[in-house]
């Protein structure tokens, strides 16, 4: 028997009405006899005939155990039974109608929960701008973002954790998997603090930004990898001190407190060196800017049907996609 405890820590049936033969058409009917006090007009209200809804009435008590109405010359009135049940039914069609248009919600992508990955750049770039635009237009999207590298948003997809991101396929991910729609290079800019010494010359070189301590990714980091192979490919030395750390946080404040010097994606230079971020403490250095690291992508699992939601969401993250130069 499907039961379930109660509190008290004895056992209540489930479903009990239902096993007796309750049905959502003896509902609608009881409702609509609690709004008209007449059996005929509450026939007409379901669209059936009155012999048919006092025999569905009659279904009811016996089904409930209980009389739900008497009858008089000017119609019928409900006793407290059928009071109390036809406020149940009007809780639970109204439960039903609420349900039926979050599912059409659901099915329209007006409703879903999304999860997003994103290296740094387009976290600032496209998801940000997505999200301002969501919170307009489709507000009972929920959306959560893991910003991070690639290598972390591959596992994250492969692992469930995510319905898509933007970045690039880490080494070792099996590329069958995975489906991506490139979206471009990702340009890198040099910060500083905005008093840094090297805001007092028109145009520091790359040999001047040299001369400071950077804040940079891990050894294993894309970002750092291809700075260094600038550095390489344009004569330039590594630079000789070096903070590694994978936080943007602390990047962040430590190029706000020190003379320390940080690449990072430009387009998350550029927001971190507006007036509205950080108080306008942080600025962009003009050397290096040929920098990028390789090509980025919106990488999602093969074969997995995303739903409706997912499907806006990238949309919108595509319509956000700057042109190329020459497309």
């Amino acid at each position: 028997m499907d039961t379930t405890s109660s509190a008290k820590g004895g056992f209540v049936v489930r479903d009990e009405l239902i096993r007796r033969g309750l049905r959502l058409s003896q509902l609608r009917l009881l409702l609509a006899l609690s709004e008209t006090r007449q059996v005929s007009a509450a026939a007409v209200q379901v669209a059936m005939t009155q012999p048919a809804a006092s025999r569905l009435l009659s279904d009811l008590e016996r089904a409930v155990g209980a009389r739900l109405y008497s009858r008089h010359a000017r119609g019928v009135t409900l006793t407290p039974a059928g009071t109390a049940l036809a406020e149940r039914a009007r809780q639970t069609l109204r439960g039903l109608d609420a349900v039926q248009h979050e599912i059409a919600a659901i099915e329209s992508g007006e409703r879903g929960t999304v999860r997003i990955g994103s290296v740094t750049g387009p976290a600032v770039q496209l998801v940000l701008p997505v999200i301002r635009e969501l919170r307009v237009t489709y507000p009972e999207i929920e959306l959560s973002v893991l910003v991070d590298t690639s290598n972390k948003l591959g596992d994250a997809l492969l692992a469930g954790d995510l319905d898509f991101y933007i970045g690039r396929v880490p080494d070792g991910m099996e590329a069958r998997t995975v489906a991506l729609d490139e979206i471009g290079p990702e340009p890198v800019s040099l910060i500083a603090r905005l008093e840094h010494p090297l805001s007092r010359r028109p145009d520091p070189s790359m040999a001047d930004c040299l001369a400071y301590d950077w804040v940079m990714q891990p050894e294993d980091g894309l970002l750092r990898r291809t700075v260094e192979a600038y550095l390489l490919r344009n004569g330039y030395r590594p630079p000789e001190r070096i903070l590694s750390t994978s936080s943007m946080l602390l990047t962040l404040a430590i190029i706000c407190e020190t003379n320390a010097i940080a690449p990072i994606a430009r387009s998350a230079a550029n927001f971190y060196a507006s007036q509205n971020a950080f108080g306008g403490r942080i600025r962009c250095l003009e050397a290096g800017e040929d920098m990028a690291v390789v090509p980025y992508s919106l990488i999602y699992l093969r074969g997995i049907e995303p739903s409706p939601a997912v499907r806006r969401v990238r949309q919108l993250i595509r319509q956000k996609i700057p042109p190329q130069p020459g497309v």
